[in-house]
C-alpha cells in the first residue's frame, strides 16, 4: 500500500464517520451526546487523507525535478575527457573491476534499495473497518444479549419530581429504578408508560429490556422489567412494545447475575417500530 492509497483509504473512512454522523446510523455505535466527536474524527482524516496526498504529490515532484537536473553517466563521461585519462593513469581500475565482476551489480541493488521502502501488506487491513462502516449497518443489541447478560440496573443518585401526564412516560431504567430502590413511592396509583424490545427467560418470563449503555455498543448492559397481568399470549423475542401499566411490588432475581428484576401489570400493550436511538441513554452505569 502506497501513499496515495493509505491517504485514498484514510479520506473514505472519514467520509465514512461523517456519514454515519450526519445520519442516524452512528447511534449503532455511540450514544447520541458523542456526535460531535464523530463529526470531528471523520473531519481530522479528510484533513489528513489531503496533507498526505498533498506531500506525496510535491515529494513525487521533487525527485523527478532532482533526476532531471542529474544527465546520465555516458552523458557525463564524454563531457568530461579527463575520465578516460583518469582511468589510463590507474591501470588497477579495469583489474580491480575483474577481480569484483559483482561491484556494479552490488552498487545497482544498493541504489535500488534506497528508494525502494515498499509498505508491508498487512497496512490492506485498515481496508476492513472501512468496509464495515460501507456494507454492514449492525442491528441493536437485542434479546439474545439481554438473555446471556444479567441486568446492569443500579440504584439512582436522585429521584426527580415526574409530570402530571396521563399515562407517564418513563425509560426503562427509570421505572426499574424507582420500583426496586424507591419501592414504587413515586409510582403508585400512576399509569405508566414504557417502551422496549421483548425478550423470554429460560422458564418463559417475559421481559421487557432496554439496553443501557455508557459510551457505546460494546458496553451496552440489559435493565429488564418483568412483564404480567395482560400480556400479548403470542410472544416474539425482539418485537417491540410499548405497554401501559400500574406498578406492582412484585419483583424477581435475574437468573444470570441475581440483580433485582422488577415487575409491571401491564393493562396495554401493541408493537411499535423500533425506535431510531435503540439504546437508553438516562443510565448512569
Amino acid at each position: 500500500m502506497n501513499r496515495q492509497a493509505q491517504a485514498a483509504v484514510l479520506f473514505l473512512l472519514g467520509a465514512s464517520l461523517l456519514h454515519a454522523a450526519t445520519t442516524d446510523l452512528y447511534l449503532r455505535y455511540v450514544k447520541q451526546g458523542l456526535r460531535p466527536l464523530v463529526l470531528v474524527s471523520g473531519a481530522v482524516l479528510i484533513a489528513a487523507a489531503l496533507a498526505t496526498a498533498w506531500y506525496e504529490r510535491k515529494r513525487t515532484r521533487s525527485r523527478k525535478r532532482a533526476h532531471a537536473g542529474h544527465p546520465d553517466a555516458d552523458h557525463t563521461d564524454a563531457g568530461n575527457p579527463r575520465a578516460d585519462h583518469t582511468d589510463a593513469g590507474n591501470p588497477d581500475a579495469e583489474h580491480t573491476d575483474a577481480r569484483n565482476p559483482d561491484a556494479e551489480h552490488s552498487h545497482t541493488e544498493h541504489s535500488d534499495a534506497d528508494h525502494a521502502h515498499p509498505e508491508p501488506r498487512i497496512s490492506w487491513l485498515l481496508v476492513l473497518p472501512l468496509l464495515a462502516l460501507i456494507l454492514v449497518a449492525p442491528p441493536a443489541l437485542g434479546s439474545y444479549s439481554a438473555t446471556r447478560t444479567g441486568t446492569a440496573l443500579q440504584e439512582p443518585l436522585a429521584y426527580p419530581d415526574l409530570p402530571a401526564a396521563d399515562p407517564l412516560p418513563l425509560d426503562v431504567v427509570d421505572y426499574a429504578g424507582r420500583a426496586v430502590y424507591d419501592h414504587g413511592r413515586t409510582l403508585h396509583d400512576r399509569r405508566i408508560q414504557l417502551t422496549g424490545f421483548l425478550a423470554l427467560d429460560r422458564d418463559g418470563t417475559p421481559y421487557l429490556v432496554r439496553m443501557a449503555l455508557n459510551c457505546c455498543a460494546a458496553d451496552a448492559q440489559p435493565v429488564k422489567v418483568a412483564l404480567t397481568g395482560q400480556v400479548p399470549p403470542v410472544l416474539q423475542p425482539d418485537t417491540w412494545l410499548r405497554i401501559t401499566g400500574t406498578y406492582t411490588p412484585r419483583r424477581t432475581k435475574d437468573p444470570v447475575n441475581g440483580g433485582p428484576i422488577p415487575f409491571i401489570e401491564v393493562t396495554e400493550a401493541k408493537p411499535v417500530a423500533e425506535p431510531t436511538d435503540p439504546y437508553d441513554e438516562s443510565w448512569n452505569g
